[in-house]
């Protein structure tokens, strides 16, 4: 499936605006969207340990990303989730973990195992013993993905402020399932 696709390390200040175009078209974001994503994702990229993955065509072309950082609870993510995660009894996820930021795969190229590659491959290299994100809290690919490689649901209904649609957090010890 991964035929032609190459996982590798994605210098991401540098492919912003090629990610984010992917993104676009995976999550249905607009120009506005986008130049406030563009801001967070480069603020984020400065942080300790971030670090990103690009699934390239062998043209060249960046057709999915993914990228995270070990888990902070002064940033915003954890701020707005730790509430949520308490009342489940799950706040102690916040600590030891690696955050998967964002995981976006181009609509043409999905379903052909590109999100699990980049997703296992991040996962791999992180040194902390668990790993948490948050989705859109709907029955989807994306969350059908992460229950196979091992993510549970820690905390549902969570709402983020200017987000129309509730996410789920959830939660995988690491090394991943295969």
């Amino acid at each position: 499936m991964l035929r032609d696709i190459v996982i590798s390390t994605l210098d991401l200040p540098s492919h912003v605006d090629e990610a984010l175009t992917v993104q676009a078209l995976a999550f249905g974001l607009g120009p506005d969207e986008i130049a406030v994503r563009r801001q967070i994702v480069l603020r984020h990229m400065a942080y300790p340990g971030a670090r990103a993955y690009g699934a390239t065509t062998a043209d060249g072309v960046l057709v999915g990303f993914v990228y995270g950082m070990p888990n902070n609870r002064a940033h915003w993510w954890s701020t707005v989730v730790e509430p949520y995660l308490r009342a489940e009894g799950n706040a102690a996820w916040l600590d030891g973990s690696f955050v998967i930021t964002e995981l976006h795969v181009h609509p043409r190229y999905q379903n052909r195992g590109i999100g699990r590659a980049l997703i296992t491959t991040i996962t791999d290299t992180a040194t902390e013993p668990r790993s948490i994100l948050s989705a859109i809290d709907t029955d989807s690919p994306a969350r059908g993905l992460y229950h196979s490689l091992g993510y549970q649901d820690l905390a549902r209904r969570v709402l983020f402020p200017s987000a129309p649609k509730p996410y789920a957090v959830m939660g995988a010890p690491l090394p991943l399932r295969r």
